[in-house]
């Protein structure tokens, strides 16, 4: 896995520095740069950021109030900074790292090494948990935090290009995290859980009714049976009948 990174800073040289370093280490991908706070925000918007490294003193909108404008949502920051008291702002907006200019190579993979170690265990927690051998729940990275998912409480799941929605019975609104449909469906139980359509995964469990090519689970919503599914789906359902 590559961590994907975007750099920003007012001044060229040092934001060339910063992405030539981004360039020659194996783990990073250089994503996208800036030379403003303004123009990184709509940037941000646009692309799958996980790793950004943040000039403190900017015009317009500076670093810290950029910061402040994602943290939560945004991806983890590593601020680069000429000023050594700024520790204890960047812990308040939950940083991972600050660099001190003018940083060698060596301190800029110190740093980028302690993103890794954080990334790889955000990577570990998301992975099929095993509980006394049985496999009852996973989680998922949503909004830069890990949400436990229990198979018993999920509805169905709905794909969305780089994204899944998953419904749960617990809440009203779907858990969103960035994975494809088919790498969630690999992590999923088979004898629970079932494709029946491109865009759906439903818990097989969860059913309430079926009717003409849609399946209902007592609430508004219907997912539809497609075509390609639709043999195997039946199968199931003759067996339960």
């Amino acid at each position: 896995m590559k961590i994907r990174c975007m750099a920003v800073d007012d001044e060229p040289l040092a934001l060339a520095l910063v992405c030539n370093y981004i360039e020659k280490t194996p783990f990073l991908e250089l994503v996208s740069k800036s030379t403003g706070a303004l123009n990184a925000v709509d940037l941000l918007n646009e692309r799958n950021i996980d790793l950004l490294f943040l000039d403190v003193q900017m015009p317009d909108l500076t670093g810290v109030e950029l910061a402040r404008s994602i943290v939560g949502s945004g991806p983890k920051i590593v601020f680069t900074t000429a000023f050594n008291n700024f520790a204890l702002e960047g812990f308040k907006l939950d940083a991972l790292d600050y660099l001190l200019k003018p940083f060698s190579y060596e301190e800029f993979l110190r740093t980028a090494n302690k993103a890794k170690k954080h990334f790889d265990l955000v990577q570990k927690a998301s992975e099929p948990a095993a509980l006394e051998g049985k496999n009852d729940y996973i989680f998922v990275k949503s909004e830069h935090q890990l949400i436990k998912i229990q198979f018993d409480d999920v509805l169905y799941i709905e794909g969305l290009k780089d994204y899944v929605k998953i419904y749960l019975t617990s809440q009203p609104r779907p858990v969103l995290s960035l994975m494809s449909l088919k790498t969630l469906e690999d992590r999923l139980p088979s004898a629970q859980f079932m494709r029946v359509h491109r865009s759906y995964i439903v818990s097989l469990g969860k059913i309430k009714t079926v009717y003409r090519n849609q399946i209902n689970f007592g609430r508004d919503e219907f997912v539809p049976i497609s075509a390609q599914y639709k043999d195997e789906f039946g199968a199931f359902v003759e067996k339960k009948l």
